[in-house]
C-alpha cells in the first residue's frame, strides 16, 4: 500500500509518462501532416494546367456571363440554310476559350433563323406563332449543345416549356449550380410566355442568374447612330446609356428588355461575335464593342 510522500511520487511519474508519450503523438503527427501538405503542393503548385487557368481566371473581369446569340446567326446570312456547321463551330471553340479561363457561361439564341413568330406573315395567330418561334430557340440549343460537347465541354440545355426528352425544365437554383460546376448552360424557349422576345428572355435570365453581363453578340462591333451598312456616316458608340439608347431609338434591344437592364443595372456589351478572340477579349474587359449602362 502506499502511503504519504510516495503517493505523490507515483503520480508525478505518471504525468511525466504521459507528457512524454503525447510530444512522441505530436511530433508523429506533425510530420505526417506535412509529408500530405508536401504532396498537395507538389501536385497543385507545379502543374501546368493548373497553374495556367488560375492565371487566366485571374484575369478575367467577368466571371459569370451570359451571351445572347441571335438565330439568324447561326446561319452566317445565308438564308438558303438553317444552320451554317462552320459558324457553330466557330462560335463553339470561342465559347470553350472563355470555359477553359474559368468563366461561368449561360447563353441564350434566338429562333429567326427557323420561325420568327411576331414578324411571320402567315396567318398563325401571334400567340401560337410566339410559341412556334419558342420551339425554334430550343432546335438552336439542342444545335449548340452538340457542338459544344464535341470540344469536350460539359453543358446543359434548360427549356422555359417542358420538353423533358431533350431539356431539363428551367429552374433558377438547378441553373446557378450547373454553372457553379462549371457546366454551360442554354436556356431555351425564351420566357415562356407569347409576346416576350429572346432578348427580353436574356434579360430575365441575365437578371436571376446574377451575371456580371450580359454580352450581345451580333455580327456588327458595337452600337452605331446608324445601321452602318446603310449609312456610311454612321458613328459608332464606345459607351452610351440606357435612357439615350432608347430615346434615340438604337434598336440594340427592345424596351422590355432594356426595362429590366437599367432597372437592376445590369451592363450589356454589344460586340461582334464573328471576330475570333473578341468573346475573350470582352470577358477581359478589353475595350470591344460598346458598353450599355448608367
Amino acid at each position: 500500500m502506499i502511503v504519504g510522500g510516495r503517493w505523490s511520487v507515483f503520480f508525478l511519474r505518471v504525468a511525466h509518462l504521459i507528457v512524454e508519450r503525447s510530444k512522441v503523438c505530436h511530433s508523429c503527427f506533425v510530420a505526417s501532416a506535412q509529408i500530405s501538405t508536401d504532396k498537395i503542393f507538389q501536385t497543385q503548385k507545379f502543374s501546368p494546367n493548373f497553374a495556367l487557368k488560375y492565371t487566366l481566371m485571374s484575369e478575367l473581369k467577368y466571371k459569370r456571363i451570359l451571351l445572347k446569340l441571335s438565330g439568324e446567326a447561326l446561319n452566317g446570312g445565308d438564308k438558303s440554310q438553317i444552320i451554317n456547321s462552320d459558324i457553330l463551330s466557330q462560335y463553339a471553340q470561342e465559347i470553350k476559350s472563355i470555359v477553359e479561363a474559368g468563366c461561368q457561361v449561360a447563353i441564350v439564341i434566338g429562333g429567326g433563323n427557323i420561325f420568327r413568330g411576331a414578324s411571320q406573315n402567315s396567318g398563325i395567330d401571334r400567340e401560337q406563332g410566339d410559341y412556334m418561334g419558342m420551339i425554334a430557340t430550343v432546335i438552336n440549343g439542342m444545335a449548340i449543345q452538340s457542338a459544344l460537347e464535341k470540344t469536350g465541354l460539359h453543358t446543359r440545355l434548360m427549356s422555359a416549356i417542358k420538353m423533358e426528352q431533350v431539356a431539363e425544365p428551367f429552374i433558377r437554383r438547378r441553373a446557378i449550380r450547373h454553372l457553379e460546376k462549371g457546366r454551360i448552360v442554354i436556356l431555351g424557349a425564351g420566357t415562356g410566355n407569347p409576346y416576350f422576345s429572346t432578348d427580353s428572355g436574356g434579360a430575365l435570365r441575365a437578371n436571376e442568374l446574377g451575371v456580371n453581363v450580359l454580352l450581345k453578340g451580333t455580327s456588327v462591333d458595337g452600337v452605331y447612330t446608324a445601321d452602318p451598312r446603310k449609312d456610311p456616316t454612321a458613328t459608332k458608340y464606345s459607351q452610351i446609356g440606357y435612357d439615350e439608347a432608347i430615346n434615340k431609338n438604337l434598336k440594340v434591344m427592345d424596351l422590355t428588355a432594356f426595362a429590366l437592364c437599367k432597372e437592376n443595372k445590369m451592363p450589356i456589351i454589344v460586340f461582334d461575335m464573328n471576330v475570333a478572340g473578341n468573346l475573350m477579349k470582352v470577358v477581359q474587359g478589353e475595350d470591344v464593342g460598346t458598353l450599355v449602362g448608367e
